[in-house]
């Protein structure tokens, strides 16, 4: 099957589920718009991707934890003569620990990055794709959009935010020629964990509850193609967002509580 989509942007490009997408996607024939913070980490990505690949891959370094940064990146997107068509709106971060200990302006960066980078770059992209009558959103959610998450209040309640304005935004697409999708996985073996400043944080989650972020990537662009509202990659994860959906939510913030508690 020939991949629909010809030109796609993915912020958090330079590591993890975002280095992923853009490997997987260059693979699929796509034209790529690499967004992070590192320009050196994009520029070898983008260099490794386009010799493989024979694809044009451009970088964008920028710092999506600020306000509006979706129209500086339309903007020079415009500039280099592309139009994007599927935008992957993976950036993002977690920060753990008593609420609060926890600096305010991290957290607020948290916020700025996780949800409302996701809001901001819709707003730039989507009304392109829907004049164009074609395109798609993919924006990465978490598992932790399904249960309340104490020691990491503010990444749960971001992903739960992500996850609730996708589907509306799915809502409000379906019949306009361009899909939203969310992707909610459980935990992926990434830099994530590094970043959160929580030390042995990895160590306390069960290797067999921990997938790949190629197995994500994977079943993300196959929910894509087949028009999936909802992808939860990984079995284990999927069967426990089951649980997590219909479990009560005093039920699942203590249970969650004890298993987090620093």
């Amino acid at each position: 099957m020939t991949f629909p989509y010809r030109t796609a942007l993915v912020t958090g490009a330079s590591s993890g589920i975002g280095e992923n997408f853009a490997e997987a996607l260059a693979a699929r024939g796509c034209d790529l718009v690499l967004v992070a913070r590192s320009r050196d980490k994009l520029q070898a990505l983008a260099q490794r991707l386009s010799q493989a690949h024979g694809r044009r891959v451009e970088v964008l370094a920028a710092d999506l934890a600020t306000l509006s940064p979706g129209a500086g990146l339309k903007k020079a997107a415009d500039k280099l003569g592309l139009h994007i068509d599927l935008l992957i709106n993976n950036a993002g971060f977690g920060t753990k620990g008593r609420f609060e200990t926890l600096d305010p302006q991290r957290e607020q960066q948290e916020l700025l990055l996780n949800a409302g980078a996701v809001v901001d770059l819709s707003h730039s992209f989507l009304p392109g794709m829907l004049e164009a009558g074609h395109g798609a959103i993919v924006n990465l959610a978490s598992m932790a959009a399904f249960q309340p998450l104490p020691y990491m209040a503010v990444y749960g309640a971001s992903k739960v935010f992500v996850w609730s304005f996708t589907d509306a935004l799915w809502a409000e697409t379906r019949g306009r020629g361009v899909h939203v999708m969310a992707v909610c996985p459980g935990p992926v073996e990434t830099p994530f964990f590094e970043a959160t400043g929580a030390p042995g944080l990895r160590e306390t989650v069960p290797n067999v509850s921990v997938v790949s972020p190629q197995l994500v990537v994977n079943e993300a662009l196959k929910g894509l193609l087949a028009r999936k509202r909802l992808v939860v990659p990984g079995t284990l994860s999927h069967a426990g967002s089951l649980f997590t959906r219909l479990a009560p939510r005093p039920l699942l913030a203590r249970a969650v509580e004890k298993f987090m508690k620093p």
